[in-house]
């Protein structure tokens, strides 16, 4: 497709609520576990419900709405989107801890099969960084050098596997790399810097990639402010991202005074 041909295809209202209802659902149902979990045991943190909530609402901001509507004709509504979906949703749902919402509140049985399914071979392989790098980098290569962004806007089940993929794609990359939810497969602080350092270069590389080289349909004028808003609100979730990777390091290797001590 010729870059002046610009892509603009509209998504009707049935994708915007098929990609809207999943996360609906994540939030009622977190909500429920809150009021089970407070009732039978501890209180929840309100911080976390309002880490679930905030994210659930820039993951439907993404996806339905005036923003999604937008980003059909705009390249520029289309990066906030990602952003939005691919980066800011998925740090704040995995600040929610939702697994561990949903341990503490199933009965020990369930929670037993649950740990089950956590600890299994598919669990391990797709929260392992290097596969959700892959997974979430490579994808939005994908995205944005093939012809696949301009083919997602004319095909509505295209549409939804690509931003269904987007948003997995950054939870399992985030939650591979800090730890809030219990994670039976863990991964050394030193592999897992190294995928972050990796994924932090191949976002970059790919926004300058698309500053110069735009997708598909997209016109050259909003391909460069895409690619600075990619870079640089990206890189802003990342040092948030990095903060959170480098407490948790720290936490786990200072020294402990009664330790040094002999004690």
């Amino acid at each position: 497709m010729n870059i002046n041909n610009h892509v603009n295809h509209e998504i009707g209202v049935i994708p915007q609520l098929l990609l809207a209802l999943p996360f609906v659902l994540a939030l009622v149902m977190y909500i429920l576990a809150v009021v089970v979990s407070s009732r039978h045991q501890r209180s929840w943190p309100k911080y976390r419900t309002v880490y679930m909530t905030f994210g659930v609402l820039f993951a439907i901001i993404a996806v339905a709405g005036p923003l999604a509507n937008r980003s059909h004709i705009d390249f520029t509504a289309h990066m906030f989107g990602h952003l939005f979906l691919g980066m800011l949703a998925p740090l704040l749902m995995a600040l929610a801890a939702p697994m561990t919402l949903v341990l503490r509140t199933l009965s020990v049985p369930l929670a037993r099969q649950l740990s089950r399914v956590l600890r299994s071979w598919p669990s391990r392989m797709f929260t392992h960084p290097a596969v959700a790098l892959f997974l979430n980098i490579g994808g939005l290569w994908v995205l944005y050098t093939t012809s696949l962004y301009s083919l997602m806007h004319e095909n509505i089940l295209l549409h939804l596997i690509v931003h269904f993929h987007v948003f997995l794609a950054g939870y399992l990359f985030t939650v591979s790399i800090i730890y809030i939810d219990p994670m039976p497969h863990r991964v050394p602080f030193l592999y897992r810097a190294i995928a972050l350092v990796i994924a932090l270069a191949g976002h970059g590389l790919l926004s300058k990639y698309i500053y110069v080289h735009p997708p598909d349909g997209v016109p050259l004028e909003q391909a460069k402010i895409g690619g600075m808003l990619m870079y640089y609100i990206g890189d802003i979730i990342d040092v948030v991202l990095i903060f959170l990777f480098c407490l948790q390091w720290f936490r786990a290797t200072r020294p402990r005074p009664g330790l040094a001590m002999g004690q």
